[in-house]
């Protein structure tokens, strides 16, 4: 059981100790879950007000917040404190060291110093494995692949050929790279494309044989990047599908063929990216948001949570609703609806007595 001091937590939060008592510090909590060797942590207005009915002796607290005669550890940003606190007491998953047993190990392949590689574990042809990367049980690494070095890959991740993932990089359970992109083409126009060209179907009914498009290109994942579980990142047709240095994606991710993810994004659960979107760098998309094919995403935007973009938009933008739109869009349209309902209500409330004026001049043979 790792413990730790009040002095140790607060210089690695960075944070000011107001001590009223020393305290063994074992694990942390919420203050409602926490015991008397227990750091509870109060980083907002209802987690502070728990901290009333709490059995824990110290508190992580924002700053500013000091509550007499008991121990608190102020900081000024109570998440990025709660990295570093989860980070000291977090434990990694059991890997076992060296090359299991029953890992397959291709004679070409290459593997580098201090590489631990699970049971059931494959590395093919040519494959390179760089230094101190650990690789857990049931994982396969492709024809040609280039892995990094310090990279932790959860069981059952699949990396197809010629795939080169950086340094540093963490892939979660289920992880597809370097899958074929869902490309196809028919031999005369199909009911797609005469839809893009003339906004209508003319013909329907028509069989037509529908041929694969092989990917012929690969999957370049940048350093310090971080991919949840089972997202699928489809290798491009030609060209190769990247995703820049430092971006973090979430689980249930799909980036179609050469699509190119820049630097420093974040990428929400349940995303869905179609072919050859360009994302800028330090873009946000939140959950469930799609992309149509072929789209531009400026730097430094933000797409909402469930947006359906089906075009490009310029750097800093913030975009919402489906059809995705500016966001100050979206508020002036929702704002006309509000006030197109308020008028409807109206109508209906003077309704009756315009009926019983039209009666009335009907009654007396005049026209309305």
């Amino acid at each position: 059981m790792k413990t730790f001091t009040l002095e140790q937590i607060a210089q690695v939060c960075g944070g000011m100790l107001s001590k009223s008592q020393d305290v063994a510090i074992t694990k942390i909590a919420p203050p409602l879950l926490a015991d008397e060797t227990t750091l509870a942590l109060a980083l907002g207005e209802d987690e502070i007000a728990n901290l009333s009915k709490t059995k824990a002796k110290a508190a992580l607290v924002p700053l500013g917040v000091n509550i007499e005669g008991f121990t608190t550890i102020e900081v000024e940003r109570p998440r990025l404190a709660m990295m570093k606190l989860i980070t000291m007491f977090y434990e990694e998953p059991h890997v076992n060291s060296g090359i299991h047993p029953t890992a397959v190990v291709h004679p070409t392949a290459k593997i580098g110093e201090n590489v631990a590689l699970g049971p059931n574990v494959v590395i093919a042809e040519n494959a390179q494995i760089g230094d101190n990367t650990k690789i857990l049980a049931n994982c396969y690494i492709g024809n040609g692949a280039v892995i990094g070095s310090k990279c932790f890959f959860h069981p059952n991740v699949n990396i197809g050929d010629r795939v080169k993932v950086g340094n540093d990089v963490i892939l979660h359970h289920g992880v597809s790279l370097g899958a074929d992109g869902f490309s196809f083409v028919t031999e005369n126009p199909n009911n797609i494309e005469q839809a893009r060209q003339d906004g209508e179907i003319k013909e329907a009914n028509v069989e037509q044989v529908i041929f694969k498009i092989p990917s012929i290109g690969s999957v370049i994942i940048g350093n310090n990047v971080e991919i949840g579980a089972n997202t699928a990142i489809d290798r491009g047709t030609i060209e190769d599908t990247i995703v820049g240095d430092n971006t973090k994606i979430d689980d249930l991710v799909m980036i179609g063929h050469n699509c190119r993810i820049g630097k420093g994004c974040m990428i929400v659960s349940q995303v869905g990216i179609a072919g050859s979107c360009v994302i800028g760098d330090r873009v946000v998309i939140a959950g469930q948001a799609g992309l149509a094919d072929h789209l531009n995403i400026g730097d430094d935007s933000i797409i909402a949570a469930q947006a359906g973009v089906s075009k490009s938009f310029p750097a800093k933008s913030i975009v919402i609703g489906s059809p995705a739109m500016p966001r100050k869009e979206f508020i002036k349209q929702m704002k006309m609806m509000k006030d197109a309902g308020e008028l409807v209500a109206k109508f209906k409330k003077y309704e009756p007595l315009l009926k019983t004026f039209e009666e009335s001049h009907e009654a007396e043979g005049c026209a309305v």
